[in-house]
């Protein structure tokens, strides 16, 4: 009896310090928003894309190997996630505020549901469409908001949203490649394509970088240390302990916690556009992906119950 008391209480101990190692890779990936607008007050947003790259490259590639097989996938990858996604994430940052951005990228999680529906022929749920058209609805009501002074703006977060969605489903075709191996390879191979964007499209990008304040070069290292490989490890440490369909709903907080930090930290304003946008677009992505079922399986269960 007593040890059967002892092992529930450990099981609890580390179940609650997992709920906190969450809640703190849900909020390094959500002051990360604040992190790159602070980068942007110093640095091209381009520029500072491929700072971030170059520090994770360095980290993380001369520990790693890929093959050739790999390889293949992760060129395109290093376009669409590297290029697509984080690129015009960033120029999209410089024009708008640190929540609005966090809450149109979260669309790419409803977008890969719908390229996977078109693409990998995989089937969606009346309650999954209900979500994804939740989501959509939620932009449309972002779109007429301050925080978004121009349709481009709003097409480049899009774009970066798409871009993230189209590397899912280009991971879903790889071969296994180790989370960080597959972070570390990526930079690298982005490096080239975000810095002949940034040679082309802006100017007196080493200056910059010479005569950054700290935000500058804040905003790289967090982006690529902490928002990166800190979080990410934790996150996949976390996947391999508990069911996915218990852990990823966590992610939804990511959004929310971008707009407390962008008010309390970056002095950002609201309104009720933002507002009514963000819980369209978080109720409706949460609406698409939760698997109530699974959740009502797990309630029966211990919290946090480990997977053996």
């Amino acid at each position: 009896m007593m040890t059967g008391w002892l092992n529930e209480r450990k099981d609890s101990l580390v179940a609650l310090r997992h709920f906190f190692l969450i809640l703190l890779v849900v909020t390094l990936w959500a002051f990360n928003n604040v992190a790159i607008k602070w980068g942007l007050l110093d640095l091209p947003p381009l520029f500072l894309t491929m700072m971030r790259f170059v520090v994770v490259a360095a980290i993380l590639v001369p520990f790693t190997r890929i093959t050739r097989e790999q390889l293949r996938y992760l060129l395109p990858l290093a376009f669409t996630f590297g290029f697509l996604h984080f690129s015009l994430l960033f120029v999209g940052l410089k024009f708008t505020d640190a929540g609005t951005g966090a809450i149109v990228v979260q669309l790419g999680t409803p977008i890969a549901m719908l390229l996977a529906m078109a693409i990998l022929k995989e089937k969606l749920t009346l309650v999954q469409i209900a979500g994804i058209v939740t989501s959509l609805t939620g932009v449309v009501v972002l779109a007429g908001s301050p925080t978004i002074p121009a349709w481009w703006v709003l097409c480049l977060l899009l774009c970066s949203a798409v871009g993230w969605a189209v590397s899912n489903m280009i991971v879903k075709k790889s071969p296994a490649i180790k989370p960080l191996t597959m972070t570390g390879w990526l930079s690298f191979l982005a490096i080239p394509i975000v810095g002949l964007a940034s040679f082309i499209l802006e100017a007196d990008q080493l200056n910059s970088l010479v005569h950054s304040s700290w935000r500058g070069w804040f905003g790289i290292f967090y982006s690529a240390i902490f928002s990166s490989i800190v979080a990410y490890s934790l996150w996949y440490s976390l996947l391999r302990s508990y069911n996915v369909n218990l852990i990823m709903p966590y992610s939804l907080l990511t959004p929310v916690l971008s707009v407390i930090l962008g008010v309390v930290v970056l002095g950002d304003g609201m309104n009720s556009f933002k507002i009514i946008g963000a819980l369209l677009v978080i109720a409706g992505t949460a609406i698409a992906v939760i698997n109530l079922r699974n959740l009502r399986m797990h309630a029966r269960l211990p919290k946090f119950r480990r997977l053996r």
